[in-house]
């Protein structure tokens, strides 16, 4: 089977020599991943790629910040990844002696009928 891409972090495969994104369902969760992970200013000549989680990592986590990271994530969105639709943005990690933010993302990609979850703590 042809592969569309790397799959991050790069691990070794004995198929393909890399693990790699065998559909477009795991090509769009990984570029939404490297959306949500790039600090603005971090990408070559896009500095305004990017939502930059690690900044929201250490703030105090309210409403005001929950609300402040959903409009960063719908806008980068719109603007990078026009074709999927985000249907919710949820936090579930709200111990603030834990030093980490976890949430979920729900999106739907209607061209091509994928509907998935991207999950993961920072």
């Amino acid at each position: 089977m042809s592969s569309l891409g790397l799959i991050t972090p790069i691990t070794y495969d004995s198929a393909d020599g890399f693990a790699m994104s065998k559909t477009l369902g795991q090509v769009i969760k990984q570029n939404l991943k490297m959306l949500l992970l790039t600090n603005p200013g971090e990408r070559v000549m896009d500095p305004e790629f990017g939502v930059g989680m690690q900044q929201y990592l250490f703030r105090n986590f309210s409403e005001n910040v929950q609300s402040e990271i959903r409009e960063r994530v719908k806008s980068q969105m719109a603007l990078y990844m026009p074709a999927v639709v985000v249907q919710d943005i949820q936090f579930y990690s709200r111990d603030p002696d834990n030093n980490s933010l976890s949430f979920r993302i729900i999106y739907y990609v209607p061209e091509i009928g994928v509907s998935d979850l991207l999950e993961f703590t920072i």
